[in-house]
């Protein structure tokens, strides 16, 4: 058997104190390990794409791209891969069902070490890109719906059920196409995760818009989107040129 070489590794999460103790926990615990730390996923992409590691620890709930939408965007995907999350339950159950492996936050010595030692067990037998096919057959499979906690229940909606989201402060108003709307006591920061889906856009602080009802872009009064419903929503002025751009 050939000697180990060193495991060129990527890590990438939005947390700097979690970025530093899985550093750490890898160099204290786990030898020849080559370790590249990202703290953004757009720099995390490049940095992909540039180094081609053979292992990516990945934080699957990040602000500004999720894990699963940052490895929809890379073109090179020959590593073996492992996410870092704190709770996302349907998340871990497609994984799961994927083989690809995971840790929960904070990341237990142990399980780090086992999970790098399959890793590296497995490197000449790497289908990485098998699994990644896998995962993401099995999160469509299982988010055909966006669930919404509101008025003391769960519903389940399709996408284009949803026209748009407005902030108002601390809560969320769903708008439905249908009229009705949701008060969610949640941020809109915080309730757009689930809306991770190329129709949905974020065209200014306090609206998410589902691009499926737009019907009219005006400039008259101020940058305004018009909707379905009559509905309306601001456009921010550095949200603009991407508008435009989805549009033409």
């Amino acid at each position: 058997m050939q000697p180990l070489t060193m495991l060129k590794t990527v890590i990438v999460d939005d947390e700097i104190n979690a970025l530093e103790a899985l550093e750490w926990k890898l160099e204290r615990y786990v030898d020849k390990m080559e370790i590249i730390k990202c703290n953004d996923p757009k720099e995390a992409i490049d940095t992909i794409e540039r180094e081609k590691p053979d292992l990516v620890f990945l934080d699957i709930e990040m602000p500004e791209m999720d894990g699963f939408s940052l490895l929809q965007q890379l073109s090179y995907t020959n590593f073996d891969l492992i996410f870092t999350t704190a709770h996302d339950e349907f998340a871990l159950k497609a994984i799961k069902v994927s083989a690809i492996d995971y840790l929960l936050k904070p990341v237990d010595k142990d399980e780090l070490i086992t999970s790098v030692e399959k890793v590296k067990a497995s490197r000449k037998e790497n289908v990485i890109e098998d699994k990644l096919q896998s995962l993401f057959l099995n999160l469509k499979r299982k988010n055909d719906k966006i669930s919404i906690a509101a008025d003391g229940k769960i519903s389940l909606f399709d996408r284009d059920d949803i026209v748009m989201l407005k902030a108002d402060k601390s809560y969320t108003t769903v708008h439905l196409i249908d009229k009705r709307t949701l008060l969610v006591t949640k941020t809109l920061k915080e309730v757009e995760k689930k809306f991770n889906y190329p129709e949905f856009f974020r065209v200014h602080a306090s609206y998410l818009v589902n691009m499926n009802h737009v019907k009219e872009f005006s400039k008259k009064d101020g940058d305004v989107l018009t909707l379905v419903n009559d509905l309306e929503a601001s456009v921010s002025r550095n949200k603009k040129n991407e508008l435009l751009e989805r549009f033409f």
